[in-house]
């Protein structure tokens, strides 16, 4: 913690976290691992992708997230014949009316915003897909040799159906990798599924009250690297992301069900999510547990599962289940 940062005055930023779970719950029902990892990479400064079946309320929890925010929010539907300029923005032709001298002038798209809801993005062609590539690593877009800077902070949020549905398109392993998350929301429970439905088909619907502004969201970002991991955590860390890669070092399951898996931002990406972690929960100092708790949302997107897997239908979590047996914790 920097001595600028009194401790009254990090006690009132963290007291910024409650109302926006209690705000986010106005109209979510359930679904508290999800709400907590998207909290996490929202304090860890990353971006979010997260995967379930069509209807189990993806959408409807990035709109809650963005509208507990005092951000600007902007939502697009990703579909086949969506193309790059439709995300990124592009050049008009402007006339002065005075002169009439014409000029182009570039037109912002909707990633200019502090929140981006990318809804199924896998339902559009790779080509689309790669359009936010330079947006979610530099926070910048590029366009006929002009940068623009991104306005901060900057969040997107991508939803996607399994692979399995129909009209669906693999993201590439570059883009998985931009993202620090990737969240599974699985059918909620029966009484969840109960209250959803009552909530829903009623008169009244649910009002999502502003909690949180831009600085706040700001302040909490830089408080996260602030949070203390002690170095035998962090060479475990090292240790679980090399034992990741098939060699003769990887274990055999490893060897068994990996083709390709994770690099160095994978190790970024779980110290950022272990502190955010600590620090959602009021504490200022990473812990084993932080670790455990987000290996899997770090490492699934980033493990690319052999045939033998596919035949024996282990999952990127059953690997990382594996991985963490096998790599030995600090004491």
């Amino acid at each position: 913690m920097t001595a600028s940062v009194s401790a009254q005055d990090l006690q009132a930023q963290l007291a910024r976290i409650t109302p926006l779970r209690e705000a986010i719950g106005q109209a979510i029902v359930g679904q508290h691992d999800v709400v907590e990892q998207l909290l996490i990479g929202l304090l860890a400064g990353g971006h979010c992708l997260l995967e379930g079946v069509p209807g189990l309320g993806k959408t409807l929890l990035v709109r809650t997230l963005g509208q507990a925010l005092d951000l600007q929010f902007r939502r697009v539907q990703f579909t086949p014949d969506l193309m790059p300029s439709d995300i990124l923005g592009t050049e008009i032709l402007e006339e002065d009316h005075g002169t009439g001298h014409r000029h182009f002038k570039f037109q912002p798209g909707p990633v200019f915003t502090n929140l981006l809801l990318a809804d199924e993005l896998n339902r559009t062609p790779p080509k689309t897909q790669a359009a936010l590539l330079e947006a979610m690593q530099e926070k910048t877009v590029s366009y006929a040799g002009v940068t623009h800077e991104l306005p901060a902070p900057f969040f997107v949020l991508a939803t996607q159906n399994p692979l399995e549905q129909a009209g669906t398109y693999p993201l590439p392993e570059a883009q998985l990798d931009r993202f620090l998350l990737h969240v599974k929301v699985d059918y909620p429970s029966e009484a969840e599924e109960r209250a959803i439905i009552e909530q829903t088909t009623g008169s009244s619907a649910a009002k999502v009250p502003q909690v949180m502004h831009g600085a706040d969201v700001l302040a909490l970002q830089a408080r996260v690297r602030e949070v203390h991991l002690g170095a035998d955590l962090l060479d475990w860390i090292t240790r679980l992301v090399r034992a990741s890669r098939p060699g003769a070092a990887a274990p055999a399951e490893i060897n068994q069900y990996v083709k390709w898996s994770a690099g160095p931002r994978a190790g970024q990406s779980l110290v950022l999510a272990a502190k955010a972690r600590a620090l959602l929960n009021g504490r200022f100092a990473a812990t084993r547990d932080d670790i455990a708790a987000l290996a899997a949302p770090v490492l699934r997107h980033r493990l690319l599962l052999s045939f033998a897997a596919e035949a024996e239908q282990k999952s990127a979590d059953d690997v990382v289940a594996a991985l963490l047996r096998a790599v030995p914790h600090p004491a």
